[in-house]
C-alpha cells in the first residue's frame, strides 16, 4: 500500500542518523572491540609464526588479518546500511550489509585457497620443513582463548540487537577459534618430531577460511537474487493475513530478504461490493498485522475482488467511459448527467448500479436495463436506485 518511511533529503544529518540506533550503537561497539583484538592477534601471530618458523601460525595470523578487514567492512556496512530511506533508495540501505558480506566472503575464499595451495607446495618437499620454536605454542593458545572469548561476547550482542550480520561475524570468530585449535595440534605434532604436521595444520586452516568465505558469499548471493523466507515463516505470515477481518482469501504471497528484515507482497481478496475506502482499510489492517507480528520491514498489499492468480477474466472488458457510452447506446438515450454509476468488474462481466436523483421514469428505465442484460456482451446485471432505495 503506502510506504510509511519518511525521508528528509534536505537534511544531511538526518540522512546519516541510523534507522535502528540501539542496534547501530551495539554493533559499532562490539566491532571496535573485535578490531582491536584482531589487530593485536594479527601482529602477534604473524611475527610469532615468522620468527618461530610456524607456517600454521602465520596462516592463522592472516586469518586474523582477514577478520580485521571484515570488521572494517562491518563498520562501513553498519554505518551506511542503517541510514534512512531516501529518494534514490526508497527501500533503505540495508542491502549494503549484504554487499559487504559478499565482498568479505569472496575475499576469505580467495585467501583460504591461497593458503591451501602454499601449504600443498611446501608439503611436496617435507625435508625442507623446519622444527617450530616452543614459544609458538603459547602464542597459539593465547589466540585461541582470545577468539573464543570474542565469539561469546559478539554472539550475545548480536542476539540482543537481532542483527544477522553480527551473528555471522560472531560465528566467524568461532571458526577462528577452531582454526587456532588446529594450529595448536599442528605445532604440538611438529614439536614431537612430526614436522610436516605444521604444514598440514596450515592447509586445514586454509580450507576452513575458504569454506567460511564460500558460506558468506553464498548467503549474500541468495539474498541479492531475492530468495524468499523459509516455508515456516511464509506459512506464519499467510495465517496472519487470513486472520484479518474482511480478508476472504489470499494468493500471490511473495517474500524477499533485505539484511535482517524482509519485504512482503500479498494479494488479498475482499468482498467485491465493499467501497474502495473499506477495501483500503482492510488492506491497511492486514499490513499492520504483519508488521506487528513478524520481523518485516514493509508490506505491500494488493486488493482483489476475486481470485485472478491464474486467469484475468476481466482484462477484455472496456473501461468506464466506453461502458457508459455503450449503455447509453443500448438505451437509445443518455442517462441524466447527475447519474452516479458504480461498476463491478466480476467474472468476465459487469454489474452496474445506477444512482439517480433526477426526475426519470424509473420503472421504464429498469425494464430497458433488464432487457439489455439478456444478450449484452458486457453487462450482466443493472440495478437502479433513487433516493437511496432500490427500484
Amino acid at each position: 500500500m503506502k510506504n510509511h518511511t519518511h525521508t528528509h533529503a534536505h537534511d544531511k544529518s538526518a540522512a546519516f542518523e541510523p534507522a535502528h540506533p540501539v542496534r547501530f550503537a551495539a554493533a559499532r561497539k562490539s566491532t571496535w572491540v573485535s578490531i582491536f583484538i584482531n589487530l593485536g592477534l594479527t601482529v602477534m601471530q604473524v611475527l610469532g609464526g615468522f620468527f618461530g618458523k610456524s607456517q600454521s601460525l602465520m596462516a592463522d595470523g592472516l586469518h586474523s588479518l582477514a577478520d580485521l578487514i571484515s570488521d572494517v567492512l562491518v563498520l562501513f556496512a553498519n554505518r551506511h546500511g542503517n541510514k534512512h530511506a531516501d529518494a534514490n533508495h526508497p527501500y533503505g540501505h540495508a542491502r549494503i550489509e549484504t554487499a559487504a558480506s559478499l565482498v568479505l566472503g569472496v575475499s576469505l575464499a580467495a585467501l583460504g585457497v591461497g593458503l591451501l595451495i602454499s601449504a600443498g607446495i611446501r608439503l611436496q618437499h617435507p625435508e625442507h620443513v623446519q622444527a617450530v620454536q616452543p614459544f609458538t605454542l603459547w602464542v597459539a593458545a593465547i589466540a585461541l582463548a582470545a577468539k573464543e572469548g570474542m565469539f561469546r561476547y559478539m554472539l550475545a550482542v548480536a542476539q540482543r540487537v537481532r542483527s544477522q550480520m553480527l551473528v555471522a561475524n560472531a560465528w566467524h570468530a568461532r571458526s577462528d577459534a577452531a582454526s587456532s585449535l588446529v594450529v595448536i595440534v599442528g605445532i604440538v605434532g611438529n614439536l614431537l618430531g612430526y614436522t610436516f604436521l605444521d604444514l598440514v595444520a596450515a592447509a586445514v586452516v586454509g580450507v576452513m577460511i575458504a569454506y567460511m568465505g564460500i558460506q558468506f558469499a553464498r548467503d549474500a548471493m541468495l539474498e541479492l537474487v531475492d530468495t524468499g523466507l523459509d516455508q515456516e515463516e511464509v506459512r506464519a505470515i499467510r495465517n496472519t493475513l487470513k486472520a484479518v477481518p474482511g480478508v476472504m482469501g489470499l494468493h500471490e504471497l511473495r517474500t524477499r530478504k533485505m539484511a535482517d528484515n524482509a519485504l512482503v507482497d500479498a494479494h488479498i481478496m475482499v468482498d467485491p461490493k465493499v467501497s474502495v475506502s473499506e477495501g483500503h482499510y482492510i488492506a491497511e489492517a492486514a499490513r499492520t498485522a504483519v508488521l506487528n507480528g513478524h520481523h518485516v520491514m514493509d508490506v505491500m498489499v494488493h486488493i482483489d475482488p476475486e481470485d485472478d492468480a491464474k486467469a484475468k477474466p476481466n482484462a477484455h472488458l472496456p473501461q468506464r467511459h466506453l461502458l457508459i457510452a455503450h449503455l447509453n447506446s443500448r438505451l437509445g438515450s443518455e442517462l441524466p448527467h447527475s447519474t452516479r454509476v458504480v461498476l463491478h468488474y466480476l467474472g468476465g462481466n459487469v454489474e452496474a448500479e445506477l444512482l439517480l436523483d433526477a426526475p426519470v421514469d424509473i420503472a421504464s428505465l429498469q425494464r430497458k436495463c433488464t432487457a439489455i442484460t439478456v444478450d449484452d456482451p458486457y453487462f450482466r446485471n443493472i440495478v437502479i436506485y433513487q433516493s437511496g432505495a432500490p427500484i
